[in-house]
């Protein structure tokens, strides 16, 4: 007689699903672009031929980039602090460049599980570490989309005639909901908790701390704007159009990217957004907006994962180190 299978079958049957799902959707998103490109293909080859890459304002765009993690490390080592955990600065950056690297592996739930397990090492409690990791990535994508409205509230028109209105509505449920946090945040926190099967206290998290991971956050968004302004400058030799509208671009289809789930680091779909936006804002034409995006996503990319590659390194060499 054939044995049942195990009640882990099911939910390994599913996961792998859910992968051939992933690789599938990727692939087809990936086949899409591919054909985009080719149909443009001409343009995309003479606006090629056109580049002279300006490095000064393509450094400018990295230093930007690195300054925006600065303050998403520092936003997140005061969230931290709700837990009353204390990590360096030096140890926050580690961990941040480190888990960094989980955005690559699809689901994003890696990040900051990476993140929750590194804290830990530094002696942050795990609910501290899954909290404040939650707290983070939650205010970040509100404030994401406040920034989003707040400077693109134009290509919204352009996109969906009297959309306006209905981003009044958006900024108004977007506001409700950071308002809401206090409340609605820790039994999210907990029920984080108790899926990772750990038993610890949930705190009260403070109004204060959430007003500083908005900002926190916000700021980031601006600065990653900007370094993208900087990036389309050195790349594409010009940025005509407002700062803001760079800022709307870029925030709109980072999040899309985002909270698109099957797409690890959201890849094909930040692309397909952001060559959207900046042909719909005027930046550049369809050439121009698909040779920027793909310079953005190496770009970006490089920024990404070179901390980590480094801390990891450092981090071999101090243990080689110490065996001998």
């Amino acid at each position: 007689m054939e044995s049942e299978p195990g009640p882990s079958a099911a939910p390994g049957g599913r996961r792998r699903l859910w992968r051939v799902i992933q690789v599938v959707f990727v692939l087809a998103v990936l086949a899409g672009i591919a054909v985009a490109i080719y149909r443009q293909a001409g343009d995309i080859r003479t606006r090629l031929a056109e580049v002279d890459p300006r490095w000064a304002p393509i450094a400018l765009s990295g230093a930007i980039v690195l300054a925006s993690y600065g303050v998403l490390i520092q936003t997140w080592r005061a969230v931290v602090g709700a837990w009353e955990a204390r990590i360096g600065f030096w140890d926050a950056a580690r961990i941040w460049s480190v888990s960094n690297l989980g955005r690559y592996v699809p689901g994003k739930l890696w990040q900051i599980g990476a993140m929750a397990a590194m804290a830990r090492e530094r002696g942050a409690s795990p609910v501290a570490s899954i909290g404040s990791a939650l707290v983070v990535n939650i205010v970040n994508v509100i404030t994401g989309g406040l920034v989003v409205l707040a400077t693109g509230a134009r290509v919204l028109d352009v996109l969906h005639p009297g959309a306006r209105q209905n981003a009044i509505l958006l900024v108004a449920l977007l506001g409700l909901s950071f308002l809401l946090l206090p409340v609605l945040l820790p039994p999210a926190v907990s029920l984080a908790a108790r899926v990772a099967r750990l038993d610890a206290p949930i705190p009260r998290i403070p109004g204060r701390t959430l007003w500083m991971a908005a900002l926190g956050t916000g700021v980031a968004w601006v600065l990653y704007g900007l370094a993208f302004e900087q990036l389309a400058a050195g790349v594409l030799g010009r940025a005509p159009g407002a700062s803001a509208a760079y800022i709307s671009v870029y925030t709109s289809s980072y999040l899309v990217g985002y909270l698109f789930l099957p797409a690890p680091a959201g890849v094909g779909v930040r692309e397909w957004a952001l060559k959207a936006g900046f042909v719909a804002l005027g930046l550049g034409s369809d050439a121009d907006a698909w040779v920027i995006a793909v310079a953005s996503r190496l770009w970006l990319t490089v920024l990404e994962v070179l901390p980590g590659l480094l801390f990891i390194a450092r981090d071999a060499l101090r243990g080689r180190a110490q065996r001998h």
